[in-house]
């Protein structure tokens, strides 16, 4: 039988899995390098506890895993179809995302110049709808294909079927729990490119860096040299990028928190609703470059959680979590982990 192709290992270290760097096992664990082995998985399996693992940029782990973990591997790109102003191009989901954002920036494309430097795997964009600098994953993806769970069929999520929100999609809400993404396509530009860069401090990165042209390849170095100077590399110090979520509020709270806090920044959000820099929040509430023991708040960005060495999960979350009770008890705004907490 087919099956037998598959390697499941017994208590796996998925310490290397994840880029906390939390040391937690799994009972149960097998690698998938593409989709049919994945359908071979999802066969065998037929209904037992599983739990996808794709880069790990995204999680939090604070137990160790009963579940069968599926470590999808799946590696691979191409062009799809393409015109003379436009390519549509597939990324299997085990890519790392940045490497195929530079491929991409490489092959002289635009549209995901302003993602750079986001940690993780092409398959987890659409979970997320990654964003950065007023770019998000819905602005630029065509469709993904997924494998239900359930029954290992292939199914096409267009951009409207994924639902996206601020960081947010049906694979995080109705979805949850029942696909996993194969694949995801884009559309980017090969030229007259449309370039964001009024956002953050691009613009001011690309006069420092003396840019008179600007293109798709500038913005992508803009945004990588803004990163690098708040964030801390996750091979460094283990982390996930921002922990916490921008909270967005009803315009009217704002209005009344603005009385009492005027130098709050605030961005617009959907009608009647403002956005607040968690950043701000959790700086002013006395967290940046806050430490307990080795879990800690990135002294340069207050979004950061960072494991300085020997942190649990446990311990990560307990700080978290501490941060949202003392933002909340403060300004009465409650913000959410951006994070899966396992």
């Amino acid at each position: 039988m087919a099956h037998s192709l598959l390697q499941f290992q017994k208590n796996v270290s998925l310490k290397p899995y994840n880029t906390f760097g939390i040391e937690a096992v799994a009972a149960e664990f097998v690698r998938v390098t593409n989709a049919d082995e994945l359908k071979m998985a999802f066969e065998q399996l037929h209904g037992d506890p599983l739990f996808l693992l794709g880069g790990g940029s995204n999680l939090l782990l604070t137990q160790d895993l009963a579940e069968t973990v599926i470590h999808l591997d799946l590696k691979g790109k191409k062009i799809v179809s393409e015109t003379d102003h436009e390519v549509i191009v597939e990324a299997m989901a085990g890519e790392n995302w940045h490497e195929f954002v530079c491929w991409t920036l490489e092959q002289g494309w635009g549209g995901l110049e302003n993602l750079s430097l986001i940690p993780g795997n092409v398959g987890t964009t659409p979970v997320q709808n990654i964003g950065a600098y007023g770019v998000e994953i819905k602005d630029v993806m065509v469709q993904c294909t997924a494998l239900e769970i359930a029954s290992a069929n292939e199914r096409i999520f267009t951009c409207d079927d994924c639902a996206f929100g601020y960081r947010d999609s049906y694979f995080k809400q109705a979805g949850k729990g029942r696909y996993a993404i194969v694949s995801v396509q884009f559309r980017l530009t090969k030229n007259q490119h449309v370039l964001k860069t009024a956002y953050g401090d691009i613009q001011k990165e690309l006069g420092a860096m003396g840019v008179e042209s600007v293109t798709p390849q500038a913005v992508s170095a803009a945004v990588i040299a803004i990163r690098q100077s708040k964030l801390p590399d996750p091979k460094v110090l283990g982390n996930s990028g921002s922990f916490f979520k921008n909270p967005i509020i009803p315009a009217s709270q704002y209005q009344d928190l603005s009385l009492k806090f005027p130098e709050m920044p605030h961005y617009p959000a959907q009608e009647g609703m403002v956005k607040v820099p968690a950043g701000w929040l959790i700086e002013q509430a006395g967290f940046k470059g806050k430490r307990v023991g080795d879990a800690g708040i990135h002294e340069r960005q207050a979004l950061v959680l960072v494991n300085y060495g020997g942190a649990t999960g446990a311990e990560l979350l307990a700080l978290s979590q501490q941060v949202q009770n003392e933002v909340f008890s403060r300004y009465g705004i409650q913000i959410e982990a951006e994070v899966n907490v396992i």
